[in-house]
């Protein structure tokens, strides 16, 4: 790949990451997102601010989590990022991050699976919670990549949320998709709980997601 094309994909990862920040979605060092690049993958390093990248904040690997250009250790989810790509090669862009609505219900391990907002049921379904593993381990890996067969978003018990796009910034839309669905979800609630959409109205709306697609 040429080198105007990785810095291109820096400066995406570099303004998505900012974005993540300016929506409370990746505090501190928190969360990585890699974007793909051929047979390689762009990751943002470990122990990095998503909301304060730098082109040097950036790291090239190989399938293998190998560095192939960088100076600095690629993040500690590099392998659940390879994986995803492996199983779904429509997946160009991954983002994954401790955004507080959604970690939530990660925390409490409830997946977000209710239908009580058409939008979360045309681009989600739902999003399953993958079982506990430490963060970085390969059991991590083994309990969430396999989810992505069937969805484009999956929570991390007592971790975060990770997602799956054809690009990075509809990987971020998606992103503030479940978030504040997931903040809807909670408010409702309060408000003694959401009326849940019936099954002609979800198959009405599991069509025009199909036709979408068409």
């Amino acid at each position: 790949m040429a080198i105007n094309e990785i810095l291109e994909i820096k400066k995406q990862i570099i303004k998505y990451g900012k974005k993540l920040g300016e929506k409370n979605m990746s505090p501190a060092t928190s969360g990585n997102i890699s974007v793909k690049t051929g047979n390689n993958i762009l990751i943002t390093g470990s122990g990095t601010c998503l909301a304060d990248l730098c082109e040097d904040d950036i790291v090239l690997i190989d399938k293998n989590a190998n560095i192939v250009d960088g100076n600095i250790k690629p993040s500690s989810e590099k392998n659940l990022h390879n994986a995803v790509y492996a199983i779904r090669p429509d997946i160009n862009a991954i983002i994954h991050c401790h955004a507080p609505y959604t970690s939530a219900f990660a925390v409490c391990r409830i997946p977000l699976s209710k239908p009580i907002i058409s939008e979360n049921v045309f681009y989600f379904g739902e999003i399953p919670v993958a079982e506990y593993a430490l963060p970085g381990s390969e059991k991590l890996v083994e309990n969430t990549a396999k989810f992505f067969t069937k969805h484009d978003a999956v929570l991390l018990a007592n971790h975060g949320i990770v997602i799956g796009a054809k690009d990075l910034k509809n990987a971020y839309y998606l992103m503030e998709t479940a978030e504040t669905y997931a903040q809807i979800y909670l408010n409702s609630m309060l408000l003694g709980g959401a009326k849940e959409l019936n099954k002609k109205e979800i198959e009405e709306i599991y069509a025009l997601r199909s036709g979408s697609k068409s």
